[in-house]
């Protein structure tokens, strides 16, 4: 078999109806020279590995959850190309995502991480906003132009394999959320750089009644409380007095703004504040 120009990894858990369009998507990718794509299956209970099989793709699975970053260490020592590129399993990404992310590479040599925009798409009862919010999931926009960049983000990143050979692994004990930083930060530590390619954007999906303000909520409360956990252990975690701050203005927003995606706004914030006191 022909070495492949890039991997992508998609690593999963119990997202199987997610899966399916990003598999889809994945395997429509215009593209001259031959790619791979490896799904791995961090210890899914529903219908994941028949999506994968169906697909086509190179699939393996974990017995029980190890959580995100092994996976991506999975698939890392299963990949043969030079560049791995990763993407969430609830991204839709276009057919031109590829060979824009490939291009970049080319263009900008001197990186050792690239990534691309992640725009957030709600499919379905989605709850209205004043467009004063930041979107309800992870996203990344920096600009219609290339650019260095400190941080991308794993739904939407992609390492050169030399760079993964000087580093090593992610680190596996960190717990989901903030779970690429460890390793970015590692990057910025040798001197490594990261890219921003701005053509190489994709979707970061919520669809059916995950897109409603209720589930929309509870997402961003479980969010809340990991952000927070995230930051205690970078050591810039904000006062319990300041996250009751964010907390009060989330709630003056959604009165003020008569926007119901400031009560996302408030659970995220609520969820913080629930991390700050279970710690204090």
């Amino acid at each position: 078999m022909s070495t492949p120009t890039a991997s992508v990894m998609v690593p999963t858990r119990n997202r199987a109806g997610y899966l399916a369009v990003t598999l889809a998507s994945l395997a429509t990718q215009r593209l001259d020279a031959p790619y791979e794509v490896l799904v791995v299956d961090d210890g899914s209970t529903d219908g994941t590995p028949a999506v994968a099989e169906r697909s086509g793709f190179a699939y393996t699975r974990h017995r029980r959850q190890r959580g995100p970053n092994a996976a991506r260490n999975t698939g890392i020592a299963a990949s043969r190309a030079p560049l791995i590129a990763l993407v969430d399993d609830d991204v839709r990404a276009p057919c031109g995502w590829l060979a824009a992310l490939l291009e970049g590479a080319e263009r900008h040599a001197w990186a050792d991480v690239l990534g691309g925009p992640i725009r957030a798409s709600l499919e379905g009862p989605a709850p209205g906003a004043c467009g004063r919010e930041s979107p309800p999931l992870t996203t990344l926009d920096l600009g219609v132009d290339d650019r260095e960049t400190d941080f991308v983000w794993s739904a939407n990143m992609a390492m050169r394999r030399g760079a993964v050979e000087r580093l090593g692994g992610f680190d596996e004990d960190v717990p989901i959320y903030g779970d690429e930083e460890e390793w970015l930060a590692r990057l910025h530590a040798v001197g490594g750089r990261v890219a921003y390619i701005a053509a190489a954007g994709l979707e970061h999906r919520r669809a059916g009644a995950d897109a409603r303000l209720r589930a929309l909520a509870r997402a961003e409360y479980r969010r809340g409380r990991a952000a927070r956990a995230s930051d205690l252990r970078k050591g810039g975690a904000p006062t319990p007095t300041r996250e009751l701050r964010n907390l009060a203005g989330a709630g003056w927003h959604t009165v003020r703004r008569r926007c119901p995606q400031g009560l996302i706004m408030g659970a995220h914030s609520a969820g913080r504040l629930t991390e700050a006191l279970r710690s204090a």
